[in-house]
């Protein structure tokens, strides 16, 4: 893989750049950040002795695998700035959401583009990502799926579409246990506990039922399972998801990661 280069230095370029120079695939002079702030630029070089580019072009033509980590609404700008630099060994990945393998090849040609949805946890290396590969990436995906893999699990999909429904379970998925957990304090306080408490309760909870189901998960145990075994007939875990029940829980939650999933495919037509 040799030489990768950052066309963008945002919040998840960094977790990336953290991630591969930790996992051993990529030695800090070998990975090339470009961005219009100098200053931050000066600070991952501080932070991790990457490799500053002067202009996303130069970076472009030095570097075997490109990752554009720019927001949407300046990819078009992006694309164009590294067209010319762009030949067939060299590998694509995106990062912007909603952009669509087309639109980056309608400006870079027919050339090996992968795309990522990747989510905040990435940020801590342990992100859930979505990747879709175009005919001419097959042969890289394994690099792709190395350099994604550094912050988290991948789940690689066929057809780009689902990356729409990765956006709506994982992409926005973290917001929605947050949600959880912000309900779950404040309906503790309102049951008398002092705030401090309630929410350190409630977040040791959140990372102890997550920790259990990834181990779970390795013993082929399912969160429904380990739902049941923690419901007893008639007890009080059983009283509170009678009441989600009732209400519609699981509708509730189909019907929003749907909402977020059309959305999702709006913001990418």
């Amino acid at each position: 893989m040799t030489t990768i280069g950052f066309v963008g230095s945002g919040n998840m370029a960094e977790a990336l750049i953290r991630g591969i120079i930790s996992a051993g695939l990529y030695a800090p002079e070998n990975v090339f950040v470009s961005d219009v702030r100098t200053q931050r630029l000066a600070e991952l070089a501080d932070k991790y002795e990457v490799v500053p580019a002067e202009s996303n072009a130069e970076l472009a033509a030095k570097v075997r695998t490109v990752v554009l980590s720019v927001k949407p609404q300046v990819m078009a700008e992006a694309l164009d700035s590294i067209k010319d630099a762009i030949t067939d060994e060299k590998l694509v990945i995106s990062i912007a959401a909603g952009i669509k393998v087309e639109q980056i090849a309608a400006a870079l040609g027919d050339v090996a583009i992968v795309r990522v949805m990747p989510n905040t946890p990435a940020l801590i290396a342990e992100g859930a990502s979505g990747l879709y590969a175009n005919k001419k990436a097959q042969p890289l995906l394994e690099n792709a799926l190395s350099i994604v893999s550094a912050v988290g699990r991948v789940a690689v999909v066929e057809e780009e579409e689902l990356i729409d429904a990765i956006t709506a379970v994982s992409g926005s998925g973290p917001a929605y246990f947050f949600l959880l957990m912000e309900a779950m304090t404040k309906a503790a306080v309102d049951l008398g506990l002092p705030p401090d408490v309630a929410a350190s309760l409630v977040l040791q909870t959140a990372r102890g039922a997550g920790l259990l189901a990834v181990e779970a998960d390795e013993n082929n145990e399912s969160p429904a399972v380990l739902r049941r075994k923690v419901t007893s007939p008639g007890g009080t875990t059983e009283a509170a998801l009678k009441v989600f029940a009732a209400r519609g829980f699981e509708k509730l939650v189909a019907d929003a990661l749907t909402a977020a999933r059309d959305r999702s495919k709006e913001l990418s037509a």
